[in-house]
């Protein structure tokens, strides 16, 4: 396991630890994403849940509160992420949340709360059991990736897993047995309006077959390219991605649909299809008033002919 906290390694307000979840039911049609996030250097830590909620509605939860020191277990708010002895997580969530017809619709309710389905009890309980080893992006980036990369953070883990547990709401409770999962750890300065485009999406076929291909695009265009691919217990590193295409809807900014070219450390070829599904987005803006859109979305994918792939659809574009 990788350590769970890391010393500050620089004095910039931004410099943050952060942490983020992911999984997906495709029987029940449950999906959702937390993150929880700490800024030392300012005394501030964050924390965010979604659910993308089988009748097609969202529901989301998002704080930011002042915190003075972090460790284990990881919790900002009503959102908690625990790391357990034997390298097990535990994740848990019981408070209000904001439901909303059309995920599009979370940035806006601050200012046009009619938008606002309604308010409702969620209670989400979940064991994250892991199937590999973790994966840390940086050591095997190339040099110019790695630097480029930066704008990121310094280290990126990742980890698969099956994830069992619950999601109780208004008087129904939805059971999630051994559904794929996935979480990431990474730390140092996340520049969310410097970078001009950035892909990381999370894919699971079944136990055995998974793809988590990562990308920044620099506005000259040169790429920063990390992830793997986790094939019947081995994680293979990704050496190459050729972004062959990224369709965007009209305003350029919300995704649709991708196709990845991707070869990794054995030279074998892959080809990543994928189409996106319900978008939330979420936008950033920094004080000198460049801005940028976090698009958290779940999406569907074919590998190489396999079809029945799933996984979040992840993209952040630089506002004009």
């Amino acid at each position: 396991m990788e350590p769970l906290t890391h010393n500050t390694n620089s004095t910039h307000v931004e410099w943050n630890e952060s942490y983020y979840f992911c999984f997906a039911d495709p029987k029940t049609n449950i999906k959702g994403m937390s993150r929880v996030g700490f800024k030392p250097n300012k005394s501030e830590g964050m924390s965010f849940l979604f659910l993308f909620l089988p009748d097609g509605t969202a529901a989301g939860y998002q704080t930011t509160e002042p915190l003075s020191s972090y460790g284990n277990p990881l919790k900002v708010g009503e959102m908690t992420h625990k790391r357990n002895p034997d390298g097990s997580w535990h994740y848990s969530f019981h408070g209000s949340m904001i439901v909303v017809d059309d995920p599009k619709h979370f940035p806006k309710v601050l200012n046009e709360p009619e938008l606002i389905k309604e308010i409702k009890d969620f209670e989400l309980q979940l064991d994250f059991s892991p199937l590999n080893e973790v994966y840390e992006y940086s050591e095997f980036m190339t040099e110019e990736s790695r630097e480029l990369g930066k704008k990121s953070g310094d280290e990126h883990w990742e980890q698969l897993a099956l994830i069992s547990g619950k999601l109780q709401f208004d008087s129904e409770t939805i059971k999630l047995e051994k559904i794929m999962g996935q979480r990431d750890h990474t730390h140092g300065i996340r520049d969310w309006t410097g970078v001009g485009n950035w892909l990381y999406y999370v894919v699971w076929f079944n136990k055995n077959l998974a793809i988590n291909p990562a990308a920044i695009i620099a506005d000259d265009g040169r790429l920063s390219i990390g992830g793997f691919i986790f094939k019947d217990g081995v994680n293979i590193p990704i050496k190459t991605i050729n972004i062959v295409e990224q369709s965007f809807e009209k305003d350029g900014i919300y995704p649709k649909s991708s196709l990845l070219e991707i070869t990794d450390w054995n030279d074998d070829r892959h080809s990543l299809t994928g189409r996106v599904g319900s978008i939330l987005p979420i936008p950033f803006k920094d004080p000198e008033g460049k801005k940028s859109v976090l698009i958290q979305a779940f999406g569907e994918y074919e590998l190489n002919g396999i079809t029945g792939g799933y996984g979040t659809f992840e993209t952040l574009r630089k506002l004009p």
